[in-house]
């Protein structure tokens, strides 16, 4: 997110005042996100026979009410479409969904490779914490710095907006290395088990490390001082990491069914939601 008055030349209002190349890769990332929004949603209603539970909700909301409404503000923020104040409110609304919202997802399938409560507990705390204490500020200064516009809010969000960016990102390659730690642990406990067990294995390291490619892309953009392309491509990579996370928690459920074909089922505390296998499509 980006107050207008911040935007870097090129970048400044909508597409008249940019170039064909810039036009063309703005319309093109936004497309593409909205693309695997709907996709997304679309694979996720007939994939979940039972509507509940953490990780449905938090994929949900991070689709719908996160990469969709702020991808649409970007559209109407880049090609001026009024009102002002309704392009704000789609993208805080999206932004308050979008970015806490793949740490909750992350979050919610840990309890499928690891049996330590006291990190889950941990990683729940830590991500409503942060949401709380980076989220509110971050759309307070968003505001302040389109309406009031001064050189104190203005410089106040972007000093903001680099720390949470970096926070967030720092906060989903942790959940993701403990996970990438935690499943290989996994499947060093079961060896012998075929081909399938290592093939799944490298998938979801696989599909992790692109995830934090994409996170490292962005800080790269924010730190070179790319704000509004950095904002853009935000959109699409979230719609891609979410389709990603999509994917993992199949091969989850597939890996720990053929890890614990001849094991008793395990019991969780109660703040673990666990997934319904047989509700979760496959590939």
């Amino acid at each position: 997110m980006l107050p207008r008055s911040s935007k870097p030349p090129a970048l400044l209002a909508g597409s008249n005042s940019g170039s064909l190349p810039v036009v063309v890769t703005v319309a093109v990332f936004l497309s593409i996100a909205l693309y695997n929004s709907i996709e997304l949603l679309i694979m996720i209603s007939l994939s979940f026979n039972k509507h509940r539970g953490v990780y449905f909700w938090s994929l949900l909301l991070s689709t719908a009410a996160g990469v969709i409404p702020f991808t649409i503000s970007n559209l109407f923020d880049f090609f001026n479409v009024p009102p002002l104040w309704l392009t704000l409110l789609l993208s805080s609304i999206g932004f308050s969904f979008m970015i806490p919202g793949q740490s909750v997802v992350l979050y919610s399938r840990l309890h499928l490779v690891s049996n330590n409560y006291t990190i889950l507990r941990a990683l729940r705390y830590l991500i409503i914490i942060d949401t709380v204490i980076l989220v509110t500020p971050t759309i307070v200064l968003y505001w302040g710095s389109v309406y009031i516009s001064t050189k104190h809010w203005t410089q106040a969000f972007h000093i903001h907006e680099q720390i949470q960016i970096a926070w967030f990102s720092a906060q989903e390659f942790l959940i993701s290395s403990f996970y990438i730690l935690e499943t290989v642990k996994l499947i060093r406990a079961h060896p012998g088990r075929g081909r399938r067990l290592t093939i799944i294995l490298y998938e979801l390291l696989a599909i992790n490390l692109v995830a934090i490619l994409l996170d490292i892309a962005l800080l790269a953009l924010q730190y070179s001082r790319l704000y509004y392309f950095q904002v853009i491509f935000k959109a699409l990579v979230y719609s891609v990491k979410l389709k990603l996370e999509f994917a993992v928690l199949g091969r989850l459920v597939s890996f720990v069914g053929l890890c614990h074909a001849t094991t008793v089922v395990r019991e969780y505390p109660s703040f673990i939601t666990t997934v319904d296998v047989s509700s979760v499509g496959n590939d």
